[in-house]
């Protein structure tokens, strides 16, 4: 009887414990997280001097990198661009660059401008520019394989509004960089090519000491991203 009572004893044990262990189970969402959906794959080539390259500031600040990076978030996966620029470039530098970097057949879905703030500081000529402007123009359509929807001109900023500019005539470079920009929006809007001016938000670098990168001539990735903010709008509406 004992150990009838003792097997009965250790067999309601071993249910209990079963009992215990079948906790109760909480559905949780998927550990795994799907990769985010894009409406399509971005390549991107970007054409200038040093404000394309980010002079003073580290490549992922400079503007190029940035625009990629807010493309990427609004569901236009973007890797990281192609560039073709120098600090100190003008338009005709430019123009033999691209003609020797070996890139002619090559295509991108997006494509930006930004050239002649050189062209003004050597104080070269405006109809020169004008004319190797609208060839660098016609390369960038070219680039984005004939497609002007895809072709973003930026336009020069005002570097007169920097601390650099100290002991320069301020008005002077203003009036010279509005004189290039004009025959840079001209020769754009002839085409049917969007033109994005920064030149406006550039002279905020003229009150506010965190616009300007440490060289004190450049813009900062802070500037950078004010520039960005005015043009990813404008690239996203012609995709």
């Amino acid at each position: 009887m004992k150990r009838i009572l003792t097997t009965i004893l250790i067999t309601y044990g071993l249910l209990g414990c079963n009992k215990q262990m079948q906790l109760p189970v909480t559905p949780t969402s998927n550990p795994v997280k799907p990769a985010p959906a894009y409406a399509d794959n971005l390549t991107y080539l970007a054409l200038g001097d040093s404000y394309t390259i980010g002079e003073a500031v580290d490549a992922p600040k400079s503007f190029p990198y940035q625009l990629a990076a807010q493309l990427k978030l609004a569901g236009h996966l973007t890797g990281n661009p192609d560039i073709i620029a120098r600090t100190g470039w003008t338009t005709g530098e430019l123009i033999n660059a691209i003609n020797a970097s070996g890139t002619a057949s090559k295509k991108y879905s997006i494509v930006t401008l930004l050239i002649g703030v050189n062209n003004q500081y050597r104080g070269n000529s405006k109809d020169v520019y004008r004319t190797e402007f609208i060839q660098l123009l016609n390369t960038a359509i070219t680039y984005a394989d004939g497609n002007k929807n895809h072709v973003f001109v930026v336009s020069i900023p005002d570097w007169g509004s920097t601390p650099y500019a100290n002991g320069y005539d301020r008005n002077k470079i203003a009036a010279d960089i509005d004189a290039f920009n004009t025959i840079a929006k001209t020769e754009t809007d002839k085409q049917g090519v969007a033109y994005v001016d920064i030149t406006t938000i550039s002279k905020k670098a003229a009150t506010d000491a965190s616009l300007n990168a440490s060289d004190g001539l450049h813009p900062s990735a802070a500037m950078y991203n004010l520039w960005v903010n005015a043009i990813a709008p404008v690239v996203l509406s012609h995709l």
